[in-house]
């Protein structure tokens, strides 16, 4: 497997642990912490093996994608094939038959038949109409704590009847 940095000893060891499933991740964490670097260095390893991670992801996301392709493909032509035999058989009024490895029969597909609605709901008989509840509108509230509301010690912003968590941080590497 190619990967996007080459890894010196230490960290290529820790490479290896981490795709490797059955390695805890206490023993990962007990490799990290004996890795003797200054801490600028041991940034460049984490972000050395992060990157190859993440082309590892990249790899199978396409892979992915090629085989779902591939799978709609196949789901295609069978949906393709089975449309073409069943024009056939009602053409020539062959609605059942048996061979020596299949039986084929067109028949009414199960489950509910599909109910269309053909005038406004209004007008259909409230006997047959639901009660709804109201929603709430998140982005006008968000809008009006943003305008109106009171910030917290811990960063959050409220008001009398809601209120926004502080925003999160993250460590981003580029």
């Amino acid at each position: 497997m190619s990967k996007l940095y080459e890894l010196t000893g230490e960290f290529l060891e820790l490479m290896n642990m981490l795709e490797d499933e059955e390695c805890d991740e206490q023993t990962i964490m007990d490799t990290l912490e004996g890795i003797d670097y200054e801490i600028e260095m041991k940034a460049d390893g984490y972000a050395k093996i992060i990157k190859s991670i993440e082309s590892n992801i990249d790899g199978l996301e396409k892979e992915t994608n090629r085989l779902s392709s591939r799978k709609k493909t196949f789901e295609n032509r069978i949906k393709w094939l089975k449309q073409n035999l069943e024009m056939c058989m009602r053409v020539t009024g062959k609605k059942k038959f048996t061979t020596d490895l299949f039986s084929f029969n067109i028949q009414k597909n199960g489950g509910k038949r599909k109910l269309i609605i053909d005038v406004d709901v209004e007008k259909v008989p409230k006997e047959y109409r639901i009660a709804q509840p109201d929603a709430i509108d998140g982005d006008s509230i968000r809008e009006y704590l943003k305008e109106n509301g009171l910030e917290g010690q811990d960063g959050s912003i409220n008001c009398e009847f809601a209120h926004l968590d502080p925003q999160g941080e993250s460590l981003r590497i580029r």
